[in-house]
């Protein structure tokens, strides 16, 4: 019987070292390569905003198959080549079979197990879908106390809790119903917390594009895709992409809570038509033949549209105390 925490933790180790997760789900700069151009963009200008800091670091947690990064870089080079010229580029992957296919992309790279292990100095960090991978424990309420889910073959158990973590207190309601669950995404907030201290002392911004609510509430939201079709989560570990919701105000919180600014949660819809993701979209169809063309808008809509990713998804900045607000999150 393990903590759900270490279930997720050791199945998606597994999940990321022997399978290819681009067969089980699509992520935004699978759909389009406007979605990258846009993300390098941001991060250019958002040095601009810091003040051209050379050399600064650019970081992307969680690449994947480094689609994101190599259209990102692809845009910098075209339109920035000031911020081309300072950026050194690093990936935090733990996976060596992927770190074999970014390796295909971007040659030139630096890996790094942990955010921990990056070297010092400004950064501006990339992060698209990574924080849902991140582990989470759950929580039942039973009889006016806590209990905690485990897992035991293929099913929860629930142990009980005398000593939940504080931050379950900070975000469940006072009214909590019996039997209602209540995910705490300790991982995810450490890592943040670790990223924010990092940026208010060596300096920089980063970028977290996730699914999920803006404020935590009540529900479970564990989740698990095979094949791009839901599967149980908690069958086959390491056989299928565990992910959970991300919760983004009590990240902000804690963002905040190290000195660093915050901007958002914005919806990605909105975020990404401020940075141009139509006007984008719109100049690279004119030069396609009709079916291409088709799919590129198509893609930009799935992207943006409030009932498909638009609002779904959402975007947090994290920045240097008093820096300015990075692009797209401008009042």
């Amino acid at each position: 019987m393990r903590r759900l925490d270490h279930f997720m933790a050791a199945a998606n180790a597994r999940y990321y070292a022997e399978r290819d997760p681009f067969a089980d789900f699509i992520t935004a700069p699978e759909l389009t390569q406007v979605f990258g151009e846009l993300l390098g963009l941001w991060a250019a200008e958002t040095w601009r905003l810091l003040g051209r800091p050379d050399p600064v670091l650019l970081v992307e947690a969680g690449p994947g198959r480094a689609t994101l990064m190599a259209d990102a870089l692809r845009a910098v080079r075209a339109v920035a080549g000031d911020f081309a010229g300072a950026l050194r580029l690093h990936l935090i992957e733990t996976s060596p079979r992927l770190r074999a296919l970014q390796a295909e992309k971007l040659p030139g790279v630096t890996w790094h197990e942990t955010l921990a292990a990056l070297p010092p100095g400004p950064l501006i960090l990339l992060a698209n879908e990574f924080l849902d991978a991140l582990p989470i424990r759950q929580f039942v309420r039973r009889g006016g106390a806590w209990s905690e889910r485990y897992v035991a073959g293929e099913a929860f158990v629930e142990v009980a809790c005398p000593d939940p973590p504080a931050l379950l207190a900070e975000t469940a309601p006072p009214d909590m119903p019996e039997g209602g669950v209540m995910e705490v995404a300790e991982a995810a907030r450490d890592w943040v917390a670790a990223l924010a201290a990092r940026i208010v002392v060596h300096g920089g911004a980063a970028l977290l594009i996730d699914y999920g609510p803006a404020q935590a509430a009540p529900g479970e939201s564990l989740q698990a895709l095979r094949d791009r079709r839901p599967a149980p989560p908690l069958a086959d570990p390491g056989g299928a992409d565990l992910t959970a919701h991300v919760a983004f105000a009590p990240l902000a919180a804690c963002a905040r809570a190290r000195g660093a600014a915050v901007f958002g949660p914005l919806a990605q819809g909105v975020f990404l038509a401020r940075l141009g993701l139509f006007q984008r979209s719109g100049q690279l169809a004119r030069g396609l033949p009709p079916k291409p063309a088709a799919a590129l808008i198509a893609a930009a809509q799935r992207l943006a549209e409030p009932d498909r990713m638009g609002l779904l998804f959402k975007g947090l900045a994290i920045v240097h105390p008093g820096a300015s607000p990075p692009p797209g999150f401008e009042m």
